[in-house]
């Protein structure tokens, strides 16, 4: 079981990049997905989530309206569109599956993902 996230670089501020992260190993269709970031010296922190159905969406205030989350079950993939980016969202950014949830559920904690992918750099300069 594997999540691969790609699609991480480097941006200006005020740019955008689109972060995948695609699934093998077994089907995430029945999965809710979310998205984590770890900055330097800091914390593992929530960014956002999205249930399997697609219904719900759940987001960290601090991207809200910046970044959208979005899945493909058919492709097995997650996204996370980032724009306007800032300085402050320099970090790696993970991506996770929550297991066992029901379709409108997009957990904000990390404690309710059962896998992890490999992180990809996102790094936003001044």
């Amino acid at each position: 079981v594997q999540l691969q996230a790609s699609g991480g670089g480097l941006v200006q501020t005020g740019g955008s990049l689109r972060l995948s992260c695609a699934a093998s190993g077994r089907s995430f269709s029945r999965d809710a997905m979310g998205w984590f970031r770890q900055a330097p010296g800091k914390e593992r922190e929530f960014v956002a989530a999205i249930s399997w159905s697609s219904i719900s969406t759940n987001y960290a205030d601090s991207v809200k309206g910046r970044f959208t989350i979005a899945r493909d079950n058919a492709k097995n993939t997650v996204y996370l569109q980032m724009n306007s980016l800032k300085p402050e969202d320099t970090a790696v950014y993970y991506c996770a599956a929550a297991t066992g949830t029901r379709h409108y559920t997009a957990p904000g904690e990390d404690y309710e993902y059962d896998y992890w992918g490999q992180g990809t750099l996102v790094t936003v300069s001044s």
